[in-house]
Protein backbone atom coordinates (compact mmCIF):
# COMPACT_ATOMS: atom_id res chain seq x y z
CA UNK A 1 0.00 0.00 0.00
CA UNK A 2 1.59 3.32 -1.21
CA UNK A 3 0.09 6.78 0.76
CA UNK A 4 -0.10 9.93 -1.44
CA UNK A 5 1.48 13.04 -0.37
CA UNK A 6 -1.49 14.38 0.49
CA UNK A 7 -1.83 11.62 3.49
CA UNK A 8 1.20 12.20 4.65
CA UNK A 9 0.58 15.66 5.17
CA UNK A 10 -2.62 15.11 6.80
CA UNK A 11 -0.69 12.39 9.17
CA UNK A 12 1.55 15.17 9.63
CA UNK A 13 -1.01 17.59 10.85
CA UNK A 14 -2.44 14.75 13.31
CA UNK A 15 0.97 14.50 14.70
CA UNK A 16 1.14 17.83 15.21
CA UNK A 17 -2.56 18.07 16.90
CA UNK A 18 -0.98 15.32 19.01
CA UNK A 19 2.45 17.01 20.29
CA UNK A 20 0.34 20.20 20.79
CA UNK A 21 -1.85 18.43 23.26
CA UNK A 22 1.52 17.12 25.79
CA UNK A 23 2.07 18.69 28.65
CA UNK A 24 5.36 19.60 27.61
CA UNK A 25 4.06 21.77 24.77
CA UNK A 26 1.73 23.25 26.77
CA UNK A 27 3.50 24.54 29.60
CA UNK A 28 6.19 26.26 26.30
CA UNK A 29 3.48 27.92 25.11
CA UNK A 30 2.15 29.11 28.46
CA UNK A 31 5.75 30.01 29.24
CA UNK A 32 6.66 31.76 25.87
CA UNK A 33 3.31 33.80 26.26
CA UNK A 34 4.34 35.23 29.97
CA UNK A 35 7.49 35.93 28.83
CA UNK A 36 6.22 37.88 25.64
CA UNK A 37 3.88 40.07 28.23
CA UNK A 38 7.28 41.96 29.17
CA UNK A 39 8.84 43.16 25.62
CA UNK A 40 11.91 44.06 26.77
CA UNK A 41 12.74 40.85 29.13
CA UNK A 42 11.55 38.85 25.93
CA UNK A 43 13.95 41.05 23.27
CA UNK A 44 17.15 39.80 26.51
CA UNK A 45 16.09 36.53 26.36
CA UNK A 46 16.48 36.29 22.44
CA UNK A 47 19.46 38.25 22.58
CA UNK A 48 20.70 35.87 25.31
CA UNK A 49 19.49 32.70 22.97
CA UNK A 50 21.81 34.48 19.79
CA UNK A 51 24.44 34.54 22.42
CA UNK A 52 24.23 30.98 23.69
CA UNK A 53 24.04 29.65 19.67
CA UNK A 54 26.74 32.13 18.93
CA UNK A 55 28.90 30.49 21.64
CA UNK A 56 28.08 27.16 20.79
CA UNK A 57 29.40 27.54 16.86
CA UNK A 58 32.34 29.56 17.88
CA UNK A 59 35.28 27.73 16.53
CA UNK A 60 38.54 30.01 17.07
CA UNK A 61 39.96 28.41 20.48
CA UNK A 62 42.36 30.94 21.06
CA UNK A 63 39.50 33.15 21.43
CA UNK A 64 36.80 30.98 23.15
CA UNK A 65 37.64 31.17 26.72
CA UNK A 66 37.76 35.06 26.49
CA UNK A 67 33.91 34.69 24.99
CA UNK A 68 32.76 32.42 27.24
CA UNK A 69 33.75 34.40 30.14
CA UNK A 70 32.20 37.43 28.48
CA UNK A 71 29.15 35.72 28.04
CA UNK A 72 29.50 33.92 31.53
CA UNK A 73 29.23 37.76 32.85
CA UNK A 74 27.14 39.60 30.75
CA UNK A 75 24.16 37.16 31.96
CA UNK A 76 25.30 36.04 35.26
CA UNK A 77 22.14 37.24 36.98
CA UNK A 78 19.72 37.29 34.18
CA UNK A 79 18.58 33.58 34.67
CA UNK A 80 18.01 34.09 38.25
CA UNK A 81 14.61 35.91 37.09
CA UNK A 82 12.19 32.92 37.57
CA UNK A 83 10.14 34.34 34.44
CA UNK A 84 13.66 34.31 32.17
CA UNK A 85 14.17 30.57 33.64
CA UNK A 86 10.59 29.44 33.51
CA UNK A 87 10.67 29.70 30.00
CA UNK A 88 13.85 28.24 28.96
CA UNK A 89 13.63 25.68 30.74
CA UNK A 90 10.09 24.98 29.01
CA UNK A 91 11.53 25.53 26.14
CA UNK A 92 14.30 22.85 26.60
CA UNK A 93 12.06 20.66 27.42
CA UNK A 94 9.98 21.50 24.37
CA UNK A 95 13.36 20.85 22.03
CA UNK A 96 14.58 17.87 23.33
CA UNK A 97 11.21 16.03 23.33
CA UNK A 98 11.09 16.95 19.74
CA UNK A 99 14.34 15.84 19.13
CA UNK A 100 13.34 12.63 20.56
CA UNK A 101 10.54 12.45 18.10
CA UNK A 102 12.77 13.58 15.35
CA UNK A 103 15.68 10.57 16.38
CA UNK A 104 12.43 7.74 16.35
CA UNK A 105 11.31 8.82 13.13
CA UNK A 106 14.48 8.77 11.75
CA UNK A 107 15.25 5.31 13.38
CA UNK A 108 12.09 4.02 11.48
CA UNK A 109 13.79 5.16 7.52
CA UNK A 110 16.14 3.96 5.65
CA UNK A 111 18.33 7.68 5.77
CA UNK A 112 21.96 8.29 5.61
Amino acid sequence: MSLSSEQIRMAAKEYAAKIQQTEIYRTYCRERERIKQDPELYARVNAYRQATFELQNYTDQEQLFDRMDAYEKEYENFRENPVVEGFLQAELAFCRMMQELNILILDHLDFE
